[in-house]
């Protein structure tokens, strides 16, 4: 806890000197004033995170967090659960969606096994397994509330690890079979909207399991009772050890002044978690898109973040998390390579 508790308290604003710094560089450059849009508000969120008014996105990493959940013995997954590891091998082996974006973008991945249902024996995936997959919801709380805290922690020392190889932004993505499950769960008992409303497909079940879904939610949420204003209670009421991983990575990249890229549904249900440990964690986040997943967009709402894209993504992985952050980078280009009009020696607009 002492950990947590500690990344927390490092958790401040952003330097609101290096953001007025990039936006009168931004107005002065050869271009009509905001005429490049979001692009340039990237860029000066940035500035304000780094405490840099000239930012480079250089060291690029996407953290695919993996954990299996108990509750997929209810039925509420068109796939089966080892599905999870063998994914968690074909990251590893550059054979996946995050594999090919990642190159695309010149980030390196970081593959962790939270909590697979199995050994995963590789070197290139960091071990920090809480357990061997959650406890099933709909009997009982998927963890302790030390293991949530453990995997919050875990997800930490993840980053903390990678940001001696060098970060200059994150990306923040998830895999296991049954995820949406506890992320409706989660999603529902923060913000207080019902179980139906936050509720989607997930990977293609039918309308029966979908209907079973929602029950299974329902059944979970009434159960165990978990306190909307406790945000570690839910995680270990409802959630899973890679959501607590990524809620980590969350913290940990805002205590240390870092743009945090929010990948789809899941990923942003571990940003609510952490915007609900400490709520200056939003000025260090960026929405890369709107998921398919109707609950991703409630999340968004919740934290009044505003998605990059909107592209019908709902594979996770941190797919969408990498087009984001190609767009962080082509803003953080713009701002420090384009010419000023006085170093171009084009004419300013005349004054009305």
């Amino acid at each position: 806890m002492q950990k947590l508790k500690k990344t927390i308290e490092k958790i401040g604003t952003v330097d609101e000197k290096s953001m007025k710094e990039a936006k009168k560089r931004q107005d002065s450059l050869t271009k009509p004033l905001e005429s490049l849009g979001v692009l340039e508000e990237l860029s000066i969120m940035v500035a304000g995170i780094t405490k840099n008014p000239m930012p480079e996105i250089k060291d690029k990493v996407i953290v695919t967090m993996a954990g299996d959940h108990g509750v997929v013995e209810e039925g509420v997954s068109a796939y089966p659960q080892e599905v999870t590891p063998q994914m968690v091998y074909n990251f590893v082996n550059g054979g996946a969606g995050i594999n090919v974006l990642a190159r695309h973008i010149g980030a390196r991945v970081v593959v962790v096994d939270m909590g697979v249902a199995a050994d995963i024996e590789n070197p290139k995936v960091v071990n920090r397994k809480t357990g061997y997959g959650t406890r099933n919801m709909a009997k009982g709380p998927a963890m302790t509330r030390e293991e949530a805290i453990k995997s919050i922690e875990s997800g930490i020392n993840v980053f903390e690890n990678e940001l001696r190889n060098g970060v200059d932004i994150v990306g923040v993505g998830d895999m296991g079979i049954g995820n949406t499950t506890p992320s409706s769960a989660i999603t529902a008992v923060i913000t207080g909207e019902p179980v139906e409303r936050v509720t989607g497909r997930g990977t293609g079940v039918n309308a029966r399991l979908f209907e079973n879904k929602i029950k299974v939610i329902k059944k979970a949420i009434k159960l165990n009772k978990p306190d909307p204003k406790d945000p570690i209670d839910v995680l270990s009421k409802v959630g899973g050890f890679e959501i607590g991983g990524m809620t980590g990575i969350y913290l940990a990249g805002a205590a240390n002044h870092i743009p945090i890229v929010i990948d789809g549904f899941i990923s942003g249900a571990a940003a609510l978690l952490a915007y609900q440990l400490e709520p200056k964690v939003k000025n260090y986040l960026i929405a890369s898109h709107c998921s398919v997943e109707v609950g991703h967009k409630i999340i968004l709402d919740y934290m009044g973040l505003r998605p990059l894209l909107n592209l019908n993504l709902r594979l996770g992985e941190g797919t969408g998390a990498a087009l984001g952050i190609n767009l962080v980078e082509a803003g953080c280009k713009i701002l420090t390579e384009m010419a000023t009009f006085a170093s171009a020696g084009v004419s300013e607009k005349r004054e009305e």
